[in-house]
C-alpha cells in the first residue's frame, strides 16, 4: 500500500501559495487505501474527543466510544482518577463494556466473564486455576493517553504525540474566553453521511463561500462581507458579525448576540458558538465513502427555545448533508481531479489539506516497525 499511495500523496503541492493552490487529488476522497492510511497517520495520532466530564462525574461512571477502528472505554476510578483503555478483553478480544455509558463497580466482559477493576486491573478470570505461566498483573486492560480541556475528555492512541494543549494551541485560550465550560449539555444528534469525512470538513472550512447559496436562513443573520478567516497552527477560526434582524424569523429568534465563531481544530472537531449557545461537531470516518457526524448541543442557563434552536441547526445540517453527498458523487467522476481555492474564502481549507498531507507523508516515509 505504501508504494502505491506515495505518488498520489506527493501529487498534492503543499507548498503552493493560496493563489496558486488546489485541492488534493480526488482519489484522496474515495480510495479505500487512503481511509486505511488516515486511520493510522491521522486519527491514531491526534487527540480525539470521546466524552464529557459530566458523563464521568462520579466513581464508577464509564463511557464507551470508537474511532480509528478502535473500541475505547473511559472510567472514573474509585480513586477519582479518569482513565482510558482499549475496550478489548485480554482473553479473546470481546468488547468488555457494551453500553454507551453507565455506572458500574467493575468492568465485566460478557463473553467469558473476565472482570477488570475501574483502574483496569484484571481481578477475575473464571476457570483459569490450572493455567500455568499466566500473570494476572500483566493482563489488565491496555491503557490509552487521556487529557481534558474545558468540560471535554480526549484520548490519543499514540504514546509520543504532542500534548492536547499543544494540539489546541492558542485556540484553547480563545475558546476559554467564550466561557464554553459554563454552558450545559442538552442533547446529542448523530448523522450518517454518504461522503468521505474530508468532504464534510472541506465544506465547513470554505470560509462561508457556500452559505449564501446553500443556507438561505443562516445567510440572513451573518454579515457575509465581514466574514473573516484566521488560521492558527492547527486550527481555523471563521468569525462573522450577527444581525439577527436580517434573517428569517425562525433563525433570527435563536441566533443572537454580536458575533458568531466557528472553530475547526485539526483534524475533525468543530465548535460553533453564538451567545448562549454552542454545538460541537465531531466527524468520524466510517469508510472511504461514508462518515458519521456527532452533534452535541449546549446552552447557557436561562436560554429559551432550545428545541427551536436545535431545529435550525438540524435544517442547516441537512442542507450540508445534501451538498456533501453531491460532492462525493462528483469526486468519483472521471471528469474531476482537483479544484482551485478562493483566496478570499478558502484559506482554512488549504490549512486542512496541508496538515493532512504532512501527516500522510510522515507515515509513508517512516521506517517499518
Amino acid at each position: 500500500m505504501t508504494d502505491s499511495l506515495r505518488p498520489l500523496v506527493q501529487a498534492y503541492d503543499a507548498g503552493a501559495p493560496l493563489e496558486r493552490a488546489a485541492t488534493p487529488p480526488s482519489e484522496w476522497y474515495f480510495d479505500p487505501r487512503f481511509d486505511a492510511l488516515e486511520r493510522v497517520a491521522v486519527f491514531a495520532r491526534t487527540w480525539q474527543l470521546v466524552a464529557r466530564l459530566d458523563q464521568l462525574a462520579e466513581p464508577g461512571c464509564f463511557v464507551t466510544a470508537e474511532f480509528a477502528g478502535e473500541p475505547i472505554v473511559i472510567t472514573r476510578g474509585q480513586d477519582g482518577t479518569l482513565r482510558a483503555f482499549y475496550n478489548v478483553c485480554r482473553h479473546h478480544a470481546a468488547e468488555v463494556m457494551n453500553e454507551s455509558q453507565g455506572r458500574a463497580g467493575k468492568l465485566r466482559c460478557p463473553y467469558h466473564g473476565w472482570t477488570y477493576s475501574l483502574e483496569g486491573e484484571l481481578i477475575g478470570c473464571p476457570e483459569f486455576r490450572e493455567v500455568r505461566e499466566f500473570d494476572k498483573a500483566r493482563n489488565g486492560l491496555v491503557p490509552i493517553r487521556l487529557e481534558t480541556w474545558e468540560n471535554l475528555v480526549f484520548v490519543n492512541l499514540s504514546s509520543d504525540a504532542p500534548s492536547l494543549r499543544e494540539q489546541l494551541g492558542s485556540a484553547a485560550e480563545q475558546i476559554a474566553s467564550l466561557r464554553v465550560a459554563s454552558l450545559k449539555f442538552h442533547e446529542r444528534r448523530t448523522y450518517d453521511l454518504n461522503c468521505n469525512w474530508k468532504v464534510f470538513v472541506d465544506n465547513y472550512l470554505d470560509g462561508g463561500y457556500h452559505v449564501p447559496h446553500i443556507h438561505k436562513g443562516l445567510a440572513g443573520v451573518l454579515d457575509y462581507a465581514e466574514y473573516r478567516i484566521t488560521n492558527g497552527e492547527r486550527y481555523c477560526l471563521q468569525a462573522s458579525p450577527v444581525d439577527s434582524a436580517g434573517g428569517d424569523s425562525e433563525t433570527s429568534a435563536v441566533r443572537g448576540g454580536e458575533m458568531a465563531y466557528y472553530y475547526w481544530i485539526y483534524p475533525n472537531l468543530m465548535l460553533n458558538w453564538y451567545e448562549g449557545y454552542l454545538d460541537t461537531n465531531l466527524t468520524l470516518p466510517i469508510d472511504a465513502n461514508h462518515c458519521r457526524v456527532i452533534f452535541d448541543f449546549y446552552f447557557a442557563d436561562g436560554v429559551q427555545q432550545r428545541d427551536k434552536s436545535i431545529a435550525v441547526a438540524e435544517r442547516v445540517q441537512q442542507e450540508d448533508i445534501d451538498v456533501c453527498e453531491s460532492v462525493q458523487r462528483g469526486v468519483g467522476s472521471r471528469s474531476y481531479d482537483t479544484g482551485r481555492l478562493s483566496v478570499r474564502r478558502e484559506a482554512g481549507e488549504q490549512l486542512f489539506h496541508k496538515l493532512l498531507a504532512a501527516d500522510l507523508r510522515a507515515e509513508l516515509e517512516s521506517p517499518p516497525e
